[in-house]
C-alpha cells in the first residue's frame, strides 16, 4: 500500500500515521485560548490569535501567556489558582465536544486497511491520553509519545522521531497530520510527509513546510481513497 502515488501530490499512501493531538484530534486549542483571553480581558489586556500562535505545537517553552500578562500589568498572579480556574473552563467547554469532522471516519478507515497510528505530542501523557479514552478514541493507537515522557517539544523533531522509531517505518511510508506551524516544522525536521490540516487557530499560520495542505480530515480520506480506487 505503501507504493500507491496519491493523485496531484508527491505522496502515496501511508503504511503509518502519526497524528498530533491538540487541534487536529479535538479542538482544544480554541477552549485553551478562550480560557487566556478571559483572563487577559479581565485585567484590561487584549490576546490575540496571533500573540498566542507561537505556543501552538510548542506549548509555553517559546512564549509564556503568563509571564505576558505580568509584564503587561506589572502584577504578580496566583498561577496555581488562576490555572486551575482555566481548566475547569476549558474542561468544560470539552466536555462536550466530539472528535474533530471526518476524525472518526479517517480513524476506522485507517484501521480497516492496516495503517498504523500512533501520536505524537507536545501535550501531557495525562492530557492526552484522558480525552482519547474520554473520547473512546484511545483503541485506534498503538502507541502514544508525549512531551512529559521527556520528549523536547515541536519543533524539535524528537517526538516524531521517536514515533517513527516505534512503527520500524521508513519515513517515506509514514504521514505526519498537523495542524500548527511548530508541528509542521517538527515534521519536516524528522524527515517525514506531513499533511497540513489548519483550523480557526491556525487558519492564518505559516504551514508552507507541510507536503500537502488540505481543509479537513474529511479531505484528507477522500485523497486517500482516490488513491485506493
Amino acid at each position: 500500500m505503501g507504493s500507491r502515488q496519491i493523485a496531484g501530490s508527491s505522496m502515496t499512501i501511508p503504511r503509518a500515521m502519526i497524528f498530533d493531538f491538540d487541534g487536529v484530534l479535538l479542538d482544544t486549542e480554541w477552549a485553551i485560548f478562550n480560557s487566556w483571553a478571559e483572563l487577559y480581558r479581565r485585567e484590561g489586556c487584549t490576546l490575540s490569535v496571533q500573540d498566542y500562535e507561537v505556543c501552538l505545537g510548542a506549548g509555553y517553552s517559546r512564549w509564556d501567556p503568563a509571564a505576558h500578562l505580568e509584564f503587561l500589568t506589572g502584577k504578580s498572579y496566583d498561577w496555581d489558582s488562576e490555572n486551575a480556574s482555566r481548566q475547569v473552563s476549558i474542561e468544560r467547554t470539552l466536555a462536550s465536544q466530539s472528535l474533530m469532522p471526518g476524525a472518526p471516519e479517517l480513524l476506522t478507515w485507517c484501521r480497516e486497511h492496516a495503517i498504523r497510528m500512533v501520536v505524537a505530542s507536545s501535550s501531557s501523557r495525562r492530557w492526552v491520553a484522558g480525552w482519547l479514552e474520554h473520547l473512546k478514541a484511545d483503541r485506534f493507537f498503538e502507541r502514544l509519545f508525549c512531551r512529559t515522557d521527556g520528549f523536547a517539544v515541536k519543533p524539535a523533531p524528537d517526538l516524531f522521531l521517536a514515533a517513527r522509531e516505534f512503527l520500524d517505518i521508513p519515513a517515506r511510508d509514514c504521514l505526519v497530520i498537523e495542524d500548527s506551524a511548530n508541528g509542521v516544522l517538527a515534521a519536516r525536521n524528522a524527515g517525514i510527509p506531513c499533511l497540513a490540516i489548519p483550523n480557526r487557530m491556525t487558519a492564518a499560520s505559516d504551514l508552507s513546510a507541510a507536503t500537502v495542505r488540505l481543509p479537513s480530515l474529511t479531505a484528507a480520506l477522500a485523497l486517500l481513497q482516490s488513491a485506493e480506487s
